[in-house]
């Protein structure tokens, strides 16, 4: 089949998956109470209520659609778009979680990595090739290792959250190749700092650089971007 087709099914799927976020945020349990006062000016905001924002479907589906045939123009009728499809409207869920709780739900991370983690074995022993199931590992562990370690380091500026998102980012992009998993992880940084940057030289406020802010979304763009331009970049970047 045509390479766009791939875009077309993989876009419509995708947005097919995007106009259910609502349903699933909805249905994600509420994490239990925090013994920890909310910091001041953020109420404590429920998924429910996340999910009955206006026009939150046709965001997501729009959004979902647009990821999903990114994604599909980047990989191709690649076996590898049967964990991914499925992936983007589930990352565009916990990216609008994120921006509104400050939380990525580990009932909806752990078992989209679980999931993730048993499609890369059973693609391994389907094709007799298990060099993507290996990297796929060593993505999931390396990312995991390396937010780890930054979570500890300064755990007020980041959640264990984002660890968990990194381990199941670092598994889809680390299965698609070693250069997806270096730009996808190290685009997130980049996505995140920038923009607040801008803002504090356009406002003239250094204390902005200071405000907290979710790294979940950016998270998620960046591997998006790494998906889709990530042998470009690094092959840019070396020289080749």
């Amino acid at each position: 089949m045509s390479p766009e087709a791939s875009v077309a099914l993989a876009a419509v799927l995708c947005a097919v998956g995007g106009a259910l976020v609502p349903t699933l945020v909805a249905r994600v349990p509420e994490p239990a109470p925090s013994p920890e006062p909310e910091p001041a000016g953020l109420p404590k905001v429920r998924y429910a209520e996340v999910a009955a924002r206006p026009r939150l479907a046709v965001w997501t589906t729009l959004v979902s659609g647009l990821a999903g045939a990114l994604v599909g123009h980047a990989v191709g009728w690649d076996a590898a778009l049967v964990g991914l499809l499925p992936l983007v409207p589930v990352c565009v869920a916990l990216a609008v979680v994120d921006l509104h709780t400050r939380l990525l739900p580990r009932v909806v991370v752990l078992p989209a990595t679980g999931v993730l983690l048993v499609l890369a074995v059973v693609g391994a022993a389907v094709s007799g090739d298990p060099d993507p199931l290996v990297r796929a590992v060593v993505g999931m562990v390396a990312a995991r290792s390396f937010f780890w370690v930054l979570w500890f380091v300064h755990s007020a500026g980041m959640g264990f959250g984002d660890v968990r998102l990194a381990a199941l980012l670092g598994l889809a992009l680390g299965h698609l190749g070693w250069a997806e998993l270096v730009v996808g992880t190290y685009a997130g940084f980049l996505l995140f700092a920038v923009p607040g940057l801008l803002l504090a030289i356009a406002r003239r406020d250094l204390g902005l650089l200071r405000a907290s802010y979710p790294f979940g979304p950016a998270m998620i763009a960046g591997a998006l971007l790494g998906v889709v331009a990530g042998p470009a970049v690094l092959d840019g970047l070396v020289g080749r």
